[in-house]
């Protein structure tokens, strides 16, 4: 495999990144987890490849660079509906054992 060729899975995964930036911005939430499966993907394929020679190796930080902004800002942006996601999950339990407490005292006639 050639140094471009592993360069291009790069550029693969930094346009997902972004792709995966703009749907969290966006609240598209099933449609980033579509896209971070196929992030998932690109990532596996590109560390079974053989590293980049060092004449390769500054296009990829600028790529990595780009990628991992991305990822910090999704970060921040699915962080208050995950904590949301949380704070439902924890009502949800919260009314089950209550429900679960009622129930077992009640007794059919």
């Amino acid at each position: 495999m050639t140094q471009a060729s592993i360069l291009t899975y790069y550029q693969e995964i930094a346009d997902l990144s972004g792709q995966m930036l703009t749907k969290a911005q966006a609240q598209e939430w099933d449609e980033l987890v579509a896209l971070g499966a196929r992030y998932q993907e690109a990532v596996e394929r590109l560390q079974a490849l053989d590293p980049l020679d060092d004449d390769q190796k500054n296009a990829r930080r600028e790529l990595l660079t780009r990628i991992l902004d991305d990822d910090a800002r999704i970060r921040q942006l699915i962080s208050p509906e995950l904590e949301r996601l949380s704070h439902l999950l924890g009502t949800f339990k919260r009314q089950r054992t209550v429900l679960q407490a009622y129930y077992s005292t009640v007794r059919p006639h």
